[in-house]
């Protein structure tokens, strides 16, 4: 096979030169696979991820920093399990193993496990989220009929199946899936140092215990946006440690804000050493749906680079990044025409992983907004170094994601939709959230009182924040009545209405702090077009009753 092409040369002695190879892209990855050789993965096989992502792809990129010296005591002495390094010699040809405790997939009561999924490239073809005229739930996408055999590595039918899926496993997860969320990463992101890597992860929720597990110990901090993921700081706390909250704006965390944040710490004060880790949803951002823009994301980095942070990028929520909110020309965005793979993958807002020549980028990846949470399957991008360490902790408590998640993801995204299948279905999504960020968007524009509740239009995700002017209201002015108490009455008045937003306060990063700014916040991703609508009049009632105040269309629909 001839090499792939090259964008230039370098030198790299005096009589030598190398070439630095074009990164990876849908076209390239068969190549590379061909070239690789069959993939061989029989039960609880070791990853070479250098091996899945090619390694003359990257020669030419620095290495990472190292963050050993940053591992918890407990990280330190997991030492990852002694049963499981000898599942690399099941591989050995003619060995008979009775060695392992693995009960016989002859008695795993599965011959086979199967589900409808879309045809790839079809979801682009046919619009509907709700249904189609003839009341078919899938809105007339076409389907097919995916199965997994129990022997079908065996019958030479897959690379992967029900008696090597349904078996203990690695960490890191099951090779085969593997290979696909490492060219995936590649594709999207081209991480611009050399020594990068993949290992599967329980969801990010798990993952970020994990995590706070091998860098963090009793008394510590991590930083995050002044109004951050409730879960992350509630998985955080029975730890003892505490969120420092970094101001924000429109376009997510500020990165002259974190600067003063770090180079004021003051550790007495704060009863805790200055923060390393950063903690940032920097697309669609939970709750307030900021998305950072480029330049945002490299003087954060660039912030990170001067204090040594090590960032922790959590993005479910990256491929529903969306066009600019236009209200005097809404776009048809489940007819339009879609554009290209290329296209699509260009317009998305480079990730911190993208930007990462250190090696100071922990990528959570995850299917649970474009697939389903209940998958519980996502991956960690980092350092070699740090995924070892993390996979070692896996060994020892998750074990991984599920066997039968992993083949259903697989038989899904490799054997069924391939990389390119995927992207389809992530701008079909794409364009099904965007038609219900403009219903909600057009609700409040036509509900909610102006000089009471202002929002800015979200870019990705799904969630709208709404801002409360409480000062306005006749007790905060007379000092008779806080934010605090303004933002619960609102609340309280809202579920009489009938409909539920969260309240902003429970989203503060430093909670004990007093509340100064009131904050809801709705979400537009589940509930149908005429539901978010009929929501957020509900809610403009609410605050017009709390306020005292009558007028606009909140009496229609009554």
């Amino acid at each position: 096979m001839s090499p792939p092409s090259a964008i230039h040369v370098l030198p790299e002695t005096d009589t030598s030169t190398f070439t630095i190879p074009d990164r990876l892209t849908l076209e390239t990855i068969a190549k590379r696979r061909a070239a690789s050789g069959k993939l061989v993965a029989g039960i609880a096989a070791a990853a070479d991820v250098e091996q899945l992502k090619g390694r003359s792809s990257h020669a030419h990129k620095p290495l990472a920093k190292s963050w050993e010296h940053r591992f918890t005591a407990e990280s330190k002495g997991r030492t990852g399990s002694s049963l499981k390094q000898a599942a690399k010699f099941l591989k050995t040809p003619g060995l008979i193993s009775l060695g392992g405790g693995l009960p016989s997939s002859e008695y795993f009561p599965f011959e086979e496990v199967g589900f409808k999924s879309p045809v790839p490239g079809g979801v682009l073809r046919v619009s509907g989220t709700d249904g189609d005229a003839d009341g078919n739930e899938n809105g007339g996408v076409p389907l097919q009929d995916v199965v997994a055999g129990k022997h079908d590595m065996a019958e030479g039918k897959s690379d992967f199946d029900i008696t090597t899926a349904f078996q203990y496993g690695q960490g890191h997860g099951a090779v085969q899936l593997l290979r696909w969320m490492v060219e995936h990463t590649e594709l999207v992101h081209d991480p611009p140092y050399r020594d990068w890597s993949c290992t599967m992860t329980v969801g990010s929720t798990s993952a970020f215990d994990m995590l706070l597990r091998m860098f963090t110990k009793p008394g510590d901090w991590v930083l995050s946006e002044e109004f951050t993921f409730p879960a992350a700081q509630e998985t955080a706390a029975p730890m003892g440690v505490r969120f420092a909250g970094v101001g924000m704006d429109e376009h997510g965390i500020r990165a002259e804000a974190l600067d003063e944040v770090l180079a004021s710490w003051d550790v007495k004060a704060r009863g805790g050493p200055k923060p390393f880790l950063l903690y940032t949803v920097p697309t669609g951002q939970n709750p307030t749906g900021a998305t950072q823009p480029l330049a945002r994301r490299r003087a954060v980095y660039a912030v990170a680079q001067k204090h040594d942070l090590l960032i922790l990028e959590d993005e479910p929520y990256y491929f529903l990044q969306m066009p600019p909110y236009d209200p005097s020309s809404p776009s048809n965005t489940t007819t339009s025409t879609p554009p290209s793979h290329k296209t699509f993958l260009a317009t998305l807002v480079p990730s911190y992983l993208s930007l990462d020549r250190d090696g100071r980028v922990c990528r959570l990846d995850s299917f649970s907004k474009v697939i389903a949470p209940g998958t519980r399957c996502g991956w960690l991008t980092a350092p070699a170094a740090l995924c070892a360490r993390y996979a070692t902790h896996a060994d020892l408590s998750t074990q991984g994601p599920s066997g039968a998640t992993q083949l259903l993801l697989f038989k899904l995204l490799e054997d069924t939709w391939g990389h390119a299948g995927y992207l389809d279905w992530l701008l079909h999504i794409r364009a099904e959230y965007t038609a219900r960020r403009e219903a909600i968007l057009a609700a409040c524009a036509r509900y909610l009182p102006p000089d009471l509740v202002t929002w800015t239009p979200p870019m990705a995700g799904m969630f709208q924040w709404l801002r409360v002017h409480h000062r306005l209201h006749p007790d905060f002015l007379k000092g008779e009545k806080a934010a605090e108490e303004i933002e619960e009455a609102i609340f309280l008045r809202n579920v009489e209405e009938g409909t539920l937003l969260m309240k902003g306060s429970w989203f503060r990063a430093e909670r004990e702090d007093e509340v100064h700014e009131v904050f809801f916040r709705a979400t537009f991703a589940a509930a149908p077009a005429g539901q978010i609508e009929e929501a957020i009049r509900r809610f403009g009632v609410a605050v017009r009753g709390v306020f005292g105040v009558r007028g606009g269309d909140e009496e229609v629909g009554r």
